[in-house]
């Protein structure tokens, strides 16, 4: 893509934001913080992970966003009995006629999607948790010792539910890592249930038009690397994880077994890229970083007892981090 192009898509990538989020807010009411956080992660390249309680549209959200750029949707129901074939595929042996013998043909998974949702993904064993594992972080999947390739873009967008933890299985730490943006979906407002409850009752449906496609994502998606970013920003960035794995801050320190790694600067400033370019912003600044830091580091921090028994929260953490390091 030459300059002019790069130009041009710059130019055109914030009017096509707001228009997405505009069609999307015709199916989705408020979850605004929601919508923004998704698709910032989106424009950049990662997967999320959406936390809340049943019944808060997640699902909803997901298969909009999927229609509303006009991309392969698939929806996995992560169960307990799921094995990991059922994500990745299979072979299955099959009649040549031709040459008249037996072949191994392989049957594609439901990961061979653009936008795939993990739905309630804490439901199966770890097991098959690690079958998106390869998907996720080098967008291909081996089976039967052949590489299969991930159309792009592709997306990985998982819900988990935060407080039925009977029959479920904690995501291992490396799978967590992998997402770029954990997502904290909350309760709509009284106005915005009033809304809700109202337009889902109705026997008219609204349908989002469509706004990007895959090849125009991926060239936002390679526009966004390009973004330049200054050093002082690049070092705000490494400040902010180096800092929730200073032991010397007791303050902090004490309430944390493990901090953030590496992945988390890099999010953290992917992040920022987009969140400036989205705001109409050639370069990121502070207050970019800042933005997505709740998103990118609270599963990334990982809380001892003492955090526990004193009720403190990995984003009571991540703020005092923020005060501790203001920029």
């Amino acid at each position: 893509m030459n300059e002019k192009n790069e130009r041009e898509l710059l130019g055109n990538f914030e009017s096509a934001h707001t228009r997405l989020r505009g069609e999307i807010g015709r199916v989705i009411v408020g979850q605004d913080r929601v919508v923004e956080e998704l698709l910032t992660a989106f424009f950049a390249g990662g997967h999320c992970l959406l936390v809340g309680v049943p019944g808060l549209a997640k699902t909803l959200l997901v298969s909009t966003v999927a229609h509303c750029v006009n991309l392969h949707f698939s929806r996995i129901q992560f169960t307990p009995d799921l094995m990991p074939s059922d994500i990745t595929g299979t072979e299955i042996l099959e009649e040549d006629v031709s040459r008249g013998r037996r072949v191994f043909r392989f049957i594609k998974g439901p990961v061979f999607a653009n936008v795939v949702l993990a739905d309630e993904i804490n439901r199966t064993p770890p097991k098959t948790q690690s079958a998106l594992l390869q998907a996720m972080q080098e967008y291909q999947v081996t089976a039967g010792g052949n590489t299969h390739l991930l159309e792009p873009p592709f997306f990985v967008l998982a819900t988990q539910n935060p407080i039925e933890l009977e029959g479920t299985y904690p995501l291992p730490e490396a799978q967590l890592d992998r997402f770029m943006f954990d997502i904290k979906v909350d309760y709509p407002s009284e106005t915005e249930e009033f809304e809700i409850v109202d337009t889902t009752t109705s026997t008219e449906q609204a349908v989002p038009d469509r706004v990007l496609t895959g090849p125009e994502i991926v060239e936002i998606q390679k526009l966004i690397r390009k973004v330049p970013v200054s050093e002082q920003v690049l070092k705000y960035a490494v400040r902010l994880v180096r800092a929730s794995r200073d032991e010397a801050s007791s303050e902090i320190g004490k309430y944390l077994s493990w901090g953030a790694g590496p992945r988390a600067g890099q999010y953290l400033i992917l992040g920022a890229k987009t969140r400036a370019l989205m705001n109409g912003r050639t370069a990121p600044g502070i207050e970019d970083v800042r933005a997505v830091a709740l998103p990118v580091l609270r599963h990334r921090l990982v809380t001892n007892f003492h955090a526990e028994s004193d009720g403190v929260s990995a984003d009571d953490l991540i703020s005092m981090l923020l005060e501790k390091i203001p920029g």
